[in-house]
């Protein structure tokens, strides 16, 4: 079975020669101590030197304002922003707005001028063509309106003013649908799958109610992921935290993948997960990446690594628990994550 055969039928729970893989994306911090061990220059090279079955791209966005999609809507003012600077707890540009009339006094970007679709098919066709190829989008709507107010009004606007909410968060997913178009017009016949999400929950539970969640930010996840698959394209869902709350609702809206299983977060234990909704969608993650990769060994990680895959012996994309790799992993560890997942 090759790699994209494998990804394929890992997601669709079909059976597999064995689960499929993915190494998850390491930050910039990290790169410097991962290539040194696996004596590798790119994160593509480290991805074909562990046999892995997935390779990445993030959509490519470049603005006077950001140079990650992530961070086009700059609510904060902040200008040119760093990743590592962004916070959700800033006052926004619509805090104490509560007229749904002014949701256009905010100079929201135009996509078409900072997505390059030659750059897009560029970054995709240097990829791998052996591997399964997933995009990364994020189409952070409900993070994003959250930063639009402040986060602790935003919870607020849920109750006090729902139509602004409303109006703030569509806009959102607007200029997500925007930009996701040109992306998917310029390369969705070369890549299988797209990741977008949002962080909706905490290590113990969700931010707002499944309720709130199902009126406000449902709709848009519906839209975002039915243009994703109008296209041919798997949807993965990201989501940090303890979702299991909410997992139906994502089901009910058409994911084909939710990510990650946070091992450590409330009511995510694989088995459970697997024996609540192990026959309705896939999922991606579940090895700890809070402490067990941080601090274990590298018998321990493969330890987990084959515990997942008796549970899951298809249905699962066996990969950390978040899809960052912190320069606190030692890469002893990831090594061990994908040689277990190949029963080595």
């Amino acid at each position: 079975m090759n790699h994209i055969e494998r990804f394929i039928n890992t997601i669709e729970r079909k059976p597999v020669d064995r689960p499929a893989s993915w190494m998850g994306e390491p930050t910039e911090a990290a790169l410097e101590g991962l290539f040194s061990y696996f004596g590798v220059s790119s994160i593509t090279e480290m991805s074909l030197k562990l046999d892995d079955d997935v390779v990445t791209l993030e959509m490519p966005y470049h603005s006077p304002s950001a140079d990650a999609i992530h961070m086009a809507l700059d609510f904060s003012n902040h200008g040119k922003l760093d990743n590592e600077e962004r916070t959700l707890g800033e006052t926004g540009f619509f805090q104490g707005v509560e007229d749904p009339a002014r949701v256009n006094d905010f100079d929201w970007p135009d996509p078409s001028k900072y997505i390059d679709p030659d750059l897009c098919r560029k970054l995709v066709d240097e990829l791998p063509e052996d591997r399964a190829r997933m995009a990364i989008l994020w189409s952070s709507h409900f993070q994003d309106t959250n930063a639009a107010f402040g986060m602790e009004e935003a919870m607020m606007m849920m109750y006090d003013s729902p139509e602004m909410y409303h109006a703030v968060i569509n806009r959102c997913t607007d200029f997500y649908m925007e930009a996701n178009k040109i992306f998917y017009e310029a390369v969705a016949d070369k890549i299988h799958a797209v990741l977008i999400g949002n962080d909706m929950g905490s290590q113990q539970g969700l931010m707002v109610s499944p309720e709130l969640l199902h009126e406000f930010v449902t709709p848009s996840n519906i839209r975002l992921i039915e243009q994703a698959k109008s296209y041919g394209l798997k949807v993965i869902y990201h989501s940090c935290g303890a979702v299991a709350d909410i997992i139906p609702d994502l089901i009910e809206s058409g994911v084909d993948v939710v990510h990650p299983i946070q091992a450590l977060a409330a009511g995510m234990e694989p088995q459970g997960l697997k024996d609540k909704f192990g026959d309705k969608v896939a999922f991606c993650g579940g090895v700890d990446a809070q402490n067990l990769l941080v601090n274990g060994t590298p018998e321990e990680v493969a330890e987990k690594v084959n515990e997942l895959r008796s549970v899951f012996p298809t249905g699962l994309v066996i990969s950390p628990s978040h899809e960052a790799i912190l320069p606190d992993i030692p890469p002893a560890n990831i090594e061990a994550l994908l040689n277990a997942v190949k029963g080595k």
